[in-house]
């Protein structure tokens, strides 16, 4: 048997379509139990080494396809030719898109669940001299949510232990939102059976029908507005939010030229900060164990985030107009003169500008000022730096600490 060694690198081929930006890739069944989980279960390796247990706090939905399939896993002419589909760079614990580390702002409570966040454990996707894609998997951790394909892995759990070398078809999203991962889902197994809409609620927290915005998790309005914002006209935004992965290199090449994009994750990520510092948190005191109104949230945890009133309140209106006329207002002093080369256009600059409206969005609540004039105030001695210059040439998570520095410290934003 082949033993793993880590970081784990792959030739990948990248995919395009209407939804957004994934990775085909071939990894071994044995890879994929050290780093895949899904929501109701995962796999654990035994003690001895020589084969894997599967735990979780809920069994698979259907235990006895496990067995059938590791039976037909033993045969001589095995072959799994669909692929398995993996939402990757997800803490199984949090739910939290893994993050860089000192990207976020001093708040303890805001992504340090679980320790250090390097981002020396993303996943990555790196283009070579030669043109290649290569799929880089830093750490065995588990961070790959399990969208589709859960019982044909978890089925190597129960074959024999010389099929864990056998190599399966992956189709990788890097940092896609967890509703996206239920629609993904949902829309799959919809087109080929039957698919019971408790199934989605279990794996994934979602209902595939439309509900109250009264019952709206944090992660479903930060993914509801940030669909406006890449749709309405009035958005600076608009047609420039994609499914991508938050860091990918293709992201950055458009930032060089007036077509700049931002991935979804980027702008779902900010919007979620001003409202929930554990979104999961939110999302299963919200479905558990039926699903009950957001404003229930109130009295049961102490948030600190600077909208959280707002969101707990159902003003989803207040929290669009805030986000849309700060943008606007980011567009008026920075985007409308910045250069090709820019990084106040790239993924690093948009996250440094959403750090600084969650240090604006609280004093803009209290005051009700919403205004875009009033944010251009605010951003306005901001806007003669060169985001283009040397400083700001360094590595994603350096570089986002460094824009949102020099923001901060011309606008005077004390810590």
């Amino acid at each position: 048997m082949t033993s793993l060694s880590f970081p784990y690198e792959t030739r990948a081929i990248q995919i395009s379509q209407p939804l957004g930006i994934y990775y085909v890739a071939v990894l071994p069944a044995r890879l994929l139990l050290e780093v895949a989980f899904s929501d109701v279960t995962c796999a654990k390796m035994k003690a001895d080494g020589t084969g894997y247990d599967l735990e979780g706090t809920q069994r698979l939905q259907q235990p006895k396809r496990l067995v059938q399939i590791a039976d037909y896993l033993d045969r001589g002419d095995a072959a799994f030719p669909n692929s398995i589909i993996l939402a990757a760079n997800f803490r199984q614990d949090t739910g939290f898109i893994e993050d860089d580390v000192n990207e976020s702002d001093d708040d303890p409570n805001q992504n340090r669940v679980g320790g250090d966040q390097s981002s020396d454990r993303r996943w990555s996707v790196t283009e070579g001299l030669d043109g290649c894609l290569t799929l880089r998997i830093p750490t065995p951790e588990k961070l790959a949510a399990i969208i589709d394909g859960q019982h044909r892995l978890f089925a190597f759990t129960r074959a024999v232990n010389e099929r864990l070398d056998m190599e399966l078809v992956c189709a990788i999203f890097l940092d896609l939102p967890k509703p996206f991962q239920a629609q993904l889902f949902a829309t799959i197994n919809s087109t080929q059976k039957s698919v019971d809409k408790s199934l989605t609620y279990e794996l994934f927290g979602y209902n595939i029908s439309d509900e109250s915005p009264d019952y709206w998790t944090p992660d479903k309005v930060a993914v509801f507005l940030t669909r406006k914002l890449g749709t309405e006209g009035v958005s600076p935004l608009r047609g420039r939010i994609i499914i991508a992965p938050k860091k990918d290199s293709a992201l950055l090449a458009l930032g060089k030229g007036n077509d700049w994009k931002v991935s979804t994750a980027v702008v779902v990520d900010g919007i979620l900060r001003l409202i929930s510092a554990n979104p999961k948190r939110d999302t299963n005191e919200l479905l558990t164990p039926e699903p009950k109104k957001r404003n229930q949230l109130r009295e049961r945890f102490h948030d600190r985030s600077p909208l959280r009133e707002v969101y707990i309140s159902t003003n989803d209106n207040v929290l669009y107009t805030m986000v849309l006329n700060y943008l606007l207002a980011c567009h008026d002093i920075f985007w409308l003169k910045a250069s090709g080369e820019s990084f106040i256009t790239r993924t690093v600059g948009l996250q440094a500008l959403f750090d600084v409206l969650r240090r604006l969005a609280g004093p803009s609540y209290v005051a009700q000022d919403l205004r875009v004039s009033y944010f251009a105030d605010q951003l306005r001695p901001a806007g003669d730096i060169d985001f283009s210059s040397i400083e700001f040439r360094v590595p994603s998570g350096s570089g986002r600490l460094t824009i949102r520095r020099a923001l901060e410290s011309a606008m005077h934003l004390k810590r």
